[in-house]
């Protein structure tokens, strides 16, 4: 998070920016200087200053992700690239169903979504949302237009029409809370204009922001949003999903074991207001998964 610190020198006042950062295992700092007086522009100036951090600490690792990942793809014959995305799906649908509370395992969702197998002795609300799971995200694959209210709210339809036929597709009108977090989210009088601000934000940004952050940014002010009766987060997932394959970088899994910690950052971010405590774990998450192609 980018801070103003104030400097007394043989009792002259200086004023800077400051940005902490982990690197190697010790603690590293980065400054700018302000001048004797706050600028009256200190919030655009921070906002440059959090961009240049980013870059210079992210996004350039980021590109070589992306870059090494393409190259990757070059050299993979269409057969086995089918079969990598299908394992991710399987895989990405069994960690956000199973972080939501479904019990099918990582073999269940294996068997039932590539070999047709029903899992026995398994909730059919489990069985039926893990195969909605899997065609809403094949068809995101497929979806070429820009991402709008409609869309989200077919996902939603989609992902929830077997199970939940009442709400499915619907913008909830009833007050919620989220269970184990101290963050409430907005009333239903409020999500019409949040909604509208959230999409407009997105496509006033889709070409501004790197497109990681971008992601990680829809999937933290989507879910704090918190349209629908159920299924928040695993549409966050799925926008934040959607971005990151529209930009040509690799898509991400949030483990169902990592779950503690995202949660953390998720209720950290939205009880503070401050986005960056959750785009960093997300940023850090995204290099972790990824540190193969830094070699």
């Amino acid at each position: 998070m980018v801070s103003v610190k104030k400097k007394t020198i043989n009792g002259n006042t200086y004023y800077y920016l400051e940005q902490s950062f982990r690197k190697n295992g010790t603690i590293n700092k980065k400054e700018k200087y302000l001048g004797p007086t706050l600028p009256k522009n200190i919030g655009k100036i921070k906002e440059e200053f959090q961009k240049e951090f980013y870059q210079e600490t992210w996004f350039n690792r980021f590109d070589i992700i992306k870059e090494q990942f393409i190259k990757e793809k070059r050299n993979i014959p269409p057969s086995l690239e089918k079969k990598q995305t299908e394992q991710f799906a399987t895989t990405f649908t069994y960690n956000t169903n199973r972080i939501e509370g479904s019990t099918i395992t990582l073999r269940e969702t294996a068997d039932l979504l590539e070999r047709g197998l029903s899992p026995s002795q398994r909730p059919v609300e489990d069985i039926k949302e893990t195969e909605a799971h899997k065609k809403v995200f094949t068809d995101l694959l497929a979806y070429k237009k820009e991402i709008a209210l409609p869309t989200v709210l077919y996902w939603h339809k989609q992902l929830f029409q077997d199970t939940k036929p009442d709400t499915a597709g619907k913008i909830r009108q009833h007050p919620v809370g989220i269970s184990g977090s101290k963050f409430l989210p907005p009333y239903p009088i409020e999500l019409d204009f949040l909604l509208r601000d959230f999409f407009d934000w997105y496509h006033k940004n889709k070409k501004t922001l790197h497109p990681v952050q971008l992601a990680g940014l829809a999937h933290l002010k989507f879910v704090t949003i918190h349209p629908f009766g159920d299924g928040n987060g695993r549409l966050s997932r799925l926008l934040m999903n959607s971005v990151l394959h529209k930009n040509g970088y690799p898509m991400l899994i949030i483990p169902y074991s990592q779950r503690k910690s995202y949660y953390t950052a998720l209720e950290r971010s939205q009880l503070k207001k401050d986005e960056n405590i959750f785009i960093l774990w997300f940023f850090k998450r995204y290099l972790k998964e990824y540190k193969q192609y830094l070699i």
